[in-house]
């Protein structure tokens, strides 16, 4: 296809995708097409059996459905059209380029504010268990899911009016699997200084602040953890801080590797670590926050049970 004229009115883009061999399209779709059933059949299990169950229903699982919730949207942006793309042709439109990047920073986003949220419940609960029932009551955990969404969808939307402000020209392919804003920015032929100071000081602070909260959360958890005097205990809750910290390293690292650097080093590379985040984190949230759960296993069990009775003939 030609590049696009210049022109701010860009009618489509061309996704390069994670392979250009013809070869590794079909086994590529095998796989994220796996993916995404695991990622939308785990979540969907997590939210049913949070609130089938009665003993679910504290603030820990209320905020662990909305991010089996938003991973299943945040997936669901993106693995799709990955599978259309790898079977078929892989332009996108202006509008859907720009309407999927919204809702990638959006749920991303919403993500990272959550798992710092589930972060701050389990400081409550661990290191003031007293005020834990009055601190993280139902109306305070409503507001933090809403500022956490509402918050995240400003911000995106922030950098989608700026990006869409931008005339682009010249080549028209985008060496990525999904619209991104550092590709995108890369080929405008307009001026993109304002766009660039946007991601290099308010970007930072989106991304940060979650992860300080986190940080602050279990190094407050751990020194709690530690004066336990219980051996078995302290095993219990160090596989449990382990298992969120390995999920928070993957998640965090990957971003930060892919959006703390400047414009001008972004590459091919990055696509990897962008996997990551956005497909790998949502299918292995499940298991790492819930399946090692005995309580939310338990409720497992009642849903799958329950659903199995309503299936035998009477």
């Amino acid at each position: 296809m030609e590049g696009v004229n210049q022109t701010s009115s860009v009618s489509e883009f061309i996704l390069l995708g994670l392979s250009s061999r013809p070869e590794d399209q079909k086994p590529l779709f095998i796989l994220f097409f796996i993916i995404y059933l695991v990622t939308v059949t785990g979540n969907l299990l997590i939210i049913l059996a949070i609130h089938s169950d009665p003993q679910l229903q504290t603030p820990m699982y209320f905020f662990l459905s909305f991010l089996s919730f938003t991973d299943i949207c945040f997936t669901t942006t993106i693995v799709p059209r990955m599978l259309v793309n790898f079977l078929s042709e892989n332009t996108i439109s202006y509008a859907g380029c720009l309407t999927q990047m919204y809702f990638i920073y959006a749920l991303g986003n919403t993500d990272s504010f959550l798992l710092a949220v589930m972060a701050f419940d389990r400081y409550v609960a661990i290191c003031d268990p007293f005020h834990y029932v009055t601190t993280m009551s139902h109306h305070r955990c409503v507001l933090l899911v809403a500022f956490s969404c509402s918050f995240t969808h400003m911000h995106s939307l922030l950098h989608t009016l700026l990006l869409n402000r931008l005339t682009f020209c010249g080549s028209n392919i985008i060496h990525h699997f999904l619209c991104d804003l550092s590709p995108l920015m890369k080929l405008s032929c307009s001026s993109t200084l304002v766009n660039e100071i946007v991601v290099m000081t308010e970007g930072p602070i989106v991304l940060v602040t979650p992860f300080l909260f986190i940080t602050f959360s279990y190094m407050r958890i751990l020194s709690t953890v530690l004066k336990i005097p219980s051996a078995a205990g302290k095993r219990k809750a160090f596989s449990t801080c382990g298992s969120h910290l390995t999920m928070v390293a993957l998640f965090y690292g990957s971003i930060f590797y892919v959006y703390l650097q400047p414009l001008s080093t972004y590459a091919v590379q990055d696509h990897i670590a962008t996997v990551i985040y956005t497909v790998l984190t949502s299918m292995l949230n499940p298991f790492i926050y819930s399946l090692r759960n005995k309580d939310l296993k338990q409720g497992l069990r009642k849903l799958v049970g329950k659903r199995k009775s309503q299936a035998a003939p009477s």
